[in-house]
């Protein structure tokens, strides 16, 4: 018992105090700097020899990614100029063609329209003619019907005033006087 006791005893008396945390006591600086400068260079040479070009190549290969692009982009972009002045250059030529074609079309209506016209005038005229002379044929008629007309009314009223019949040479005679 008194070796349990013993035992007991021990188990409940604490350990010797430690004076801190080992990487802030003196005697394990120079280790630990050793590790730290070890490890450093051990870094040094991995970023130098492995992550460094690996990482240049990257950036490099970005690069001329990005000057690719914009490379093929300004060639495109040319290509899209060029094919727009060569479509504004078709549409002016379009517009140009149009604008003459309705042109030589509304001439050329205009020059039948012209031609039918005169066409037109020309029967018109004509018909003109021929009525005119119709005109002058009744009115020619009419008027050598007028001294006959006149003629025997002039011989009905002095009939019917005087109750005697005149005679054509006395009537003739009055009406050239009356006309002239």
């Amino acid at each position: 018992m008194a070796e349990a006791a013993e035992t007991l005893t021990t188990s409940t008396e604490q350990p010797e105090a430690s004076a801190g945390l080992p990487q802030f006591q003196f005697q394990h600086w120079a280790g630990q700097i050793a590790y730290l400068l070890i490890l450093f260079v051990i870094l040094y040479v991995l970023m130098l020899r492995v992550f460094a070009p690996r990482i240049r190549r990257i950036f490099d290969q970005r690069e001329t990614t990005i000057n690719d692009a914009i490379a093929s982009a300004r060639q495109v972009q040319a290509e899209a100029a060029a094919q727009a002045e060569a479509a504004r250059t078709a549409l002016a030529g379009a517009r140009g063609k149009a604008q003459k074609t309705a042109s030589d079309a509304k001439a050329k209506a205009e020059a039948e329209a012209k031609a039918r016209q005169a066409v037109e005038e020309a029967k018109l005229n004509e018909r003109l003619a021929v009525a005119e002379t119709e005109i002058r044929a009744a009115r020619d008629s009419a008027m050598a019907n007028v001294n006959t007309v006149a003629t025997e009314t002039a011989q009905a009223i002095i009939e019917k005033l005087t109750g005697k019949a005149a005679s054509n040479d006395q009537l003739d005679a009055a009406l050239a006087k009356l006309q002239g």
